[in-house]
């Protein structure tokens, strides 16, 4: 088949360059810009649907990018020649443009995905308002071993391409879930109670009396961080196991949410890897 081509900003354009600003056109259409080379492999390594893969109109492309439009054309997407002007804004570049771009269907929110049966480690993020920190929680998961990510009430996309940059593709290998409502997550803890005995849920917050390294963390835990400015909101506070906090030793009060979700990961691989708090 041959290639799409697009050289002026169509309406197939302007639906894509859409995406790249607009949650609600992201959730409609059920898809996503992804950039870079990281985040493409991860989405092609991990089987997510690539229903678009673009590439520059007159560009020789590396073995990598050649060997990604081949994949990806194979399992149906289609591939797309565009100009490097075009590209280039897409690719949110401001000099040269990327050699390619890919536009990836969304997953399913089902809880399930975040918080599976064998679940050992999990992270809930309540309204997070920046992209930024979501993205940063996402690379911080992939790398300490966590099963899923739910990101919980009003909040920013973790479908938004600076979550995306953020987590260097991560989103792509950890399951990622949209929830507007607690009760959403209630009922699947509940529900894991019956086949994880001994699962926590464990709520940080500077307020909280126990220090992370003093609580045990060595068995299946959600942990759960609150929104930048206000913390966790009272229903989840209300809905935690235990409250842990990171003791502050300068005048800071408080870590970022994605400071402090990656810290409390860190001390749960430091007791799993030890056998000890």
């Amino acid at each position: 088949m041959r290639p799409l081509l697009v050289t002026t900003r169509n309406a197939t354009f302007q639906q894509w360059e859409a995406l790249l600003t607009n949650r609600t056109r992201r959730r409609k259409s059920g898809e996503f810009v992804v950039q870079g080379v990281r985040p493409i492999s991860l989405a092609v390594e991990h089987g997510w649907t690539v229903r678009a893969v673009i590439r520059g109109e007159d560009r020789r492309l590396s073995q990598w990018a050649a060997e990604m439009v081949d994949r990806t054309s194979a399992a149906g997407a289609q591939e797309v020649a565009m100009s490097e002007e075009l590209l280039r804004e897409l690719g949110e570049k401001d000099e040269q443009a990327p050699e390619l771009v890919a536009i990836v269907g969304l997953r399913e929110d089902g809880i399930e995905r975040a918080l599976p049966d064998h679940l050992d480690l999990a992270v809930v993020l309540d309204r997070p308002t920046s992209p930024g920190n979501i993205g940063t929680v996402l690379r911080s998961a992939d790398a300490l071993g966590v099963q899923g990510v739910v990101v919980a009430g009003h909040a920013a996309d973790p479908y938004d391409p600076r979550c995306v940059r953020a987590s260097t593709g991560s989103l792509l290998a950890v399951p990622v879930v949209r929830i507007d409502s607690p009760a959403t997550v209630f009922d699947r803890v509940a529900a894991l109670r019956e086949v994880r005995p001994g699962l926590q849920v464990v709520a940080t917050d500077e307020r909280n009396a126990v220090d992370v390294w003093d609580h045990d963390l060595t068995g299946p835990t959600i942990v759960l961080t609150g929104n930048e400015t206000t913390g966790l909101s009272a229903a989840w506070r209300e809905a935690a196991d235990a409250g842990i906090r990171i003791p502050m030793a300068g005048s800071a009060s408080s870590l970022n949410m994605a400071a402090a979700t990656t810290a409390v990961l860190y001390e749960i691989g430091r007791q799993r890897a030890t056998g000890r708090h």
